[in-house]
């Protein structure tokens, strides 16, 4: 008989590490750029799409250094690297883009030998470790001890993922999903990639790499039905981290990595990742003023509504007409319909950025379509 997931997996990650404040997290705090709805990156490896995400946003290769503890840094001429990362209000995904020049580019092998970007994240911060090698219950014959088996199944990357991005692939699919979650959440809707680069293995060149990917806060085995992505919000803080695994040709079997985070084994101890921070718009760059709004029927029999607004840009009024000869002037209001209808609700805001309306057709409704 299978054992439950929750038990095995997300209730031993949960005692193991919970949610570790961003300030004890090991390598200090970067940021996450939001990208306006209307500006969102297309995955074409194209970069032109990011030309607006300044310096403050963008880790270069001064912040890796060797993970054998030594401190050492990355030698001119052999490999340089920037990567930025950007989000988008009211999506749950991340998107990254990658940028690389190395003097030789080694990804032949179809196995996993290859130049890789690996990338951990753990999107509600709930730390502890995350891959199966960690785990201080697996192998042990007391109660609660976990199986190999189950260790994959029913703990690998569930809580905190982690990612062997090859870069680049040929003739590979883009990423060993290092967890029993591989079937799927790498595709799409999932996630997405495109490369752009000139070289052969063996060969320098540039590399741009642009991808985007779904964190979870539980990742199913079975698939994403039973799946819980993360929520992202403004100024929310999430635990991430990379390293650049750098190889040189058959002479160098293990390959160079160099780790964004100063903890070696922050690829399967997600308390070891760094603080990253979902910014709101930059200054200049936040959207005018947009109306928005969503609702929840409370009652049905009582025709009672809660609206919420979701205007973008500072508001400092609202004026909401439910189409029904009644208005407020609530930010978020509740109101009773007297009769069954079909209605057409407008909410008007202003702010800083200006005047900006939006209606819903209908979408409030406790009654059949008219004949017609």
């Amino acid at each position: 008989m299978r054992r439950a997931v929750l038990p095995a997996g997300l209730a031993m990650a949960l005692a193991l590490g919970a949610a570790p404040p961003a300030s004890a997290l090991p390598c200090g705090e970067f940021k996450i750029y939001q990208f306006a709805a209307d500006a969102i990156p297309r995955i074409d490896g194209d970069p032109d799409d990011w030309r607006a995400v300044g310096e403050a946003y963008t880790i270069r290769t001064d912040r890796l250094a060797a993970d054998d503890g030594s401190g050492r840094r990355l030698a001119p001429g052999n490999l340089s690297i920037s990567l930025k990362v950007g989000w988008v209000k009211g999506e749950n995904r991340l998107y990254f883009l990658y940028e690389a020049d190395d003097d030789y580019w080694d990804f032949a092998d179809p196995g996993l030998r290859n130049d890789i970007l690996e990338l951990v994240v753990d999107g509600d911060r709930s730390g502890g470790p995350l891959i199966a090698r960690f785990h201080p219950e697996r192998g042990s014959p007391a109660p609660g001890g976990l199986s190999d088996r189950d260790a994959w199944f029913d703990f690998q990357n569930i809580h905190a993922q982690n990612y062997h991005i090859f870069t680049p692939a040929k003739d590979k699919d883009w990423a060993m999903a290092w967890g029993p979650q591989a079937a799927w959440i790498k595709r799409l809707p999932w996630s997405n990639v495109a490369y752009r680069y000139a070289f052969k293995p063996g060969q320098a060149g540039h590399l741009v790499m642009e991808f985007w990917l779904t964190p979870f806060d539980y990742a199913a085995p079975e698939g994403p039905e039973r799946s819980v992505p993360t929520r992202l919000g403004e100024n929310d803080v999430i635990a991430m981290a990379f390293a650049v695994i750098d190889r040189d040709g058959p002479g160098e079997p293990k390959g160079q990595f160099w780790n964004l985070s100063p903890r070696h084994t922050m690829y399967g101890q997600a308390s070891e990742l760094c603080a990253f921070r979902l910014m709101p718009p930059e200054s200049g760059a936040a959207p005018r003023t947009r109306a928005d709004w969503s609702f929840v029927i409370l009652d049905e029999a009582e025709r009672r509504v809660a609206f919420h607004d979701d205007s973008a840009g500072p508001v400092t009024a609202w004026r909401w007409d439910f189409g029904d000869g009644e208005t407020s002037t609530e930010q978020h209001p509740v109101h009773r319909y007297a009769k069954p209808g079909k209605y057409v609700v407008i909410l008007d805001v202003d702010g800083p950025g200006g005047h900006s309306r939006l209606s819903k057709v209908w979408d409030v409704s406790f009654t059949a379509d008219p004949a017609g």
